[in-house]
């Protein structure tokens, strides 16, 4: 019966569970639908595929189907970024990874700390190398090893960007070995691009112009092999190269890759920055080979683009160029001139060009004032080293503190784990313990029955023996009235009849007056028979039998309880036609609620009455004891018992109690 019981519930769930899918599925869809039109670039409105994004969260928050609500959060703060609406973008993002961090969906942290390191790249490197290291961790976690390769490049970056050139190398070599393990797709090839290229700039950087222009080649063969229009990036690639071939002193190499780009007519109008800094780079090139030629006109060329577009950063390199040039000339005037405005150019944002402004004005200036700008940049020198070794160590750092985080993270991973499996173990032990209980109890209730029938069979037995008590009195009275037949009733019969034989042939007036005198004799004699003949068919213990039995069960009861009693029943309840069975319940009945009385009520008097109404028959037990309040009193084993033997006999139980005025328990059953 238990497994059965086990079965219909493992039904009933698997039911409940595939209905639940059924209702969800076309929500699923829809939501899905609703992101997948956010995320069109068919669709131009943003209010358009706003709306989208807003239906389909307000749906997955409704079914609270954490997946999408996590990707309908990423797909709003995307639409948000797209329109530079920081806040917001802020906002869904650290919503979307507030989820991701309940639900503990690694892919899902992943992708956001991948947003969120993009969006602090150009806004704060620490939180932006936080968010990519995180990414990186957990992508790695994953066996994702493209999306570890991208987010190290964005690290590789970062770390190159902030002087930290050795650690961006390695980042480099780590991102390269991960994509050396993936299938070479056009993909791959770009981002491979993308570290060869880092690469040789961070070899150029540290003075290693050999291994720089390799990384460059490399960098520039993978990007040839690459499908499309790739012609601004090549071109990117080959300044570069130019770039490191003119810092090894190759300066006809650099020519080379330099006029390969200005080869081009239209790069002035397509990319005018671009073209400026090839330029320049060119002209400067011209400038450290010893060829004037084209000199200053080339710079000043370079510089007038950049003027009239805004590149202050660019406009920076030009103009110390242009002092360097003018200050191998012997025009001072100029060379001052240039290198003034590129350190007021380069004094608000620009460390590193103010740096090269001031020793190129310690080159330019004389006497005092060279000595004042060098000092001032040895000074500003050791700053930015001490800054570089700063951003090093604070690099380190969150790294180390990203790994702590991500140690403790497995920690309590592990100790959730643990936590688990010993639920599990606990949950088991208390089923295991439950059933055992269960059957334990079900024993005792076993045990219980199994007493409780001996208990009715001794009161069954009882009520045989009351019975043959009573049939052997019946016999007694039967021969007690047929001797009193015989030897009486007979007796005169035959004297009577005897007189009258003698008196037959005697028609005398004293005859006749004794025959009239024997005649009355034999009325007499009559009315004896008519007596003895309704003893005999009154049986004067006819349902009398179970009474005496509730009678003798009361005496000794109340005699032990020190009560005084009142029984009365109705002589129309023919007890013969009852079950044995609803005999035993009512016998037990009136024993537990006198037992009550005695261990509860405090009572010194008690009344039981039974009564026959319409076929039901009417117990009515009432005490004189101190009462209880039947609303807040709780049910103990007796009175639970005493209802189950109520239900048993199809009957109900109804009890009536005043504090102080005594209980009343009322029992009907129906005769059977």
């Amino acid at each position: 019966m238990a497994l059965n019981f086990k079965f219909f519930i493992l039904f009933f769930l698997l039911a409940v569970v595939s209905s639940a899918q059924e209702v969800a599925n076309p929500v699923v869809d829809s939501i899905v639908d609703y992101l997948l039109k956010a995320e069109s670039n068919t669709l131009d409105a943003f209010e358009t595929k706003l709306d989208f994004a807003l239906r389909a969260k307000k749906l997955s928050e409704t079914y609270k189907i954490d997946s999408l609500r996590i990707k309908s959060n990423r797909v709003l703060s995307s639409l948000y970024g797209s329109k530079k609406d920081n806040r917001l973008f802020l906002r869904y993002n650290h919503k979307a990874l507030k989820l991701a961090k309940e639900i503990q969906d690694s892919l899902a942290l992943a992708q956001i700390s991948k947003d969120l390191g993009y969006y602090y790249y150009n806004k704060s490197t620490d939180s932006a190398y936080y968010y990519d290291i995180k990414a990186e961790k957990l992508f790695k976690a994953l066996g994702d090893n493209f999306n570890t390769a991208v987010i190290l490049l964005d690290i590789a970056l970062l770390q190159k960007n902030d002087k930290d050139y050795t650690g961006s190398e390695l980042t480099c070599v780590k991102a390269l070995s991960l994509l050396d393990q993936l299938e070479e797709t056009e993909t791959v090839k770009k981002y491979k691009s993308y570290f060869y290229n880092n690469l040789g700039l961070v070899f150029k950087e540290l003075g290693q112009f050999e291994e720089s222009i390799e990384y460059n080649l490399k960098a520039l063969e993978v990007k040839d092999e690459l499908q499309g229009d790739n012609r601004a990036t090549i071109d990117n690639q080959k300044n570069n190269l130019a770039n490191a071939y003119n810092h090894s002193e190759q300066f006809d190499k650099a020519d080379y890759y330099y006029q390969q780009i200005l080869k081009n007519e239209n790069l002035i109008h397509e990319r005018p920055d671009f073209y400026a800094v090839v330029l320049d780079n060119y002209a400067f090139n011209l400038f450290l080979s010893g060829d004037y030629s084209q000199l200053p006109h080339l710079f000043l060329e370079a510089l007038h683009i950049s003027d009239s577009i805004g590149k202050t950063f660019n406009t920076i390199v030009i103009n110390q160029h242009l002092a360097e040039y003018y200050h191998k000339k012997k025009r001072p005037d100029s060379a001052k001139y240039y290198a003034y405005r590129a350190k007021e150019l380069s004094e608000p944002n620009y460390t590193d060009y103010l740096l090269e402004s001031l020793l190129i004005l310690s080159k330019v200036e004389v006497d005092s004032i060279a000595v004042k700008h060098y000092d001032a940049y040895v000074t500003l020198y050791d700053s930015i080293i001490k800054n570089e070794r700063t951003i090093r160590n604070k690099f380190a750092r969150i790294q180390f503190e990203t790994d702590k985080i991500e140690q403790e993270n497995i920690e309590i991973a592990r100790e959730r784990t643990w936590l688990f499996i010993i639920s599990v173990v606990v949950v088991i032990a208390s089923l295991l313990l439950y059933m055992v209980i269960i059957q334990r109890n079900k024993n005792r209730e076993l045990q219980f029955v199994q007493k409780q029938q001996e208990a009715n069979e001794e009161i069954y037995n009882l009520m045989l023996s009351q019975n043959e008590t009573i049939e052997e009195a019946r016999t007694l009275e039967k021969k007690r009235i047929s001797q009193e037949l015989h030897d009486g009733v007979l007796g005169r019969l035959f004297g009577t009849r005897l007189s009258l034989d003698s008196l037959n042939m005697n028609n005398s007036p004293e005859a006749v007056k004794t025959r009239s005198q024997y005649i009355e004799g034999l009325k007499a004699i009559e009315e004896d028979i008519r007596k003895v003949s309704h003893e005999l068919n009154t049986d004067f213990v006819s349902g009398s039998g179970f009474i005496d039995i509730i009678k003798t069960l009361v005496e000794t009861q109340t005699l032990a309880y020190g009560l005084e009693y009142n029984l009365v029943h109705d002589d129309a309840i023919n007890w013969d036609n009852m079950s044995n069975r609803g005999k035993i319940h009512i016998y037990r009945i009136i024993q537990e609620i006198l037992h009550n009385i005695y261990k509860h009520a405090q009572a010194t008097q008690v009344s039981i009455r039974f009564k026959l109404k319409k076929n039901v028959i009417c117990l009515i037990v009432a005490d004189n004891g101190s009462g209880f309040d039947v609303n807040k009193s709780k049910s103990g084993i007796g009175l639970k018992n005493m209802k189950a033997r109520v239900n048993e006999i199809e009957g109900h139980i109804n009890i009536k109690s005043e504090i102080n005025k005594g209980t009343t328990v009322t029992i009907e059953a129906p005769f059977q």
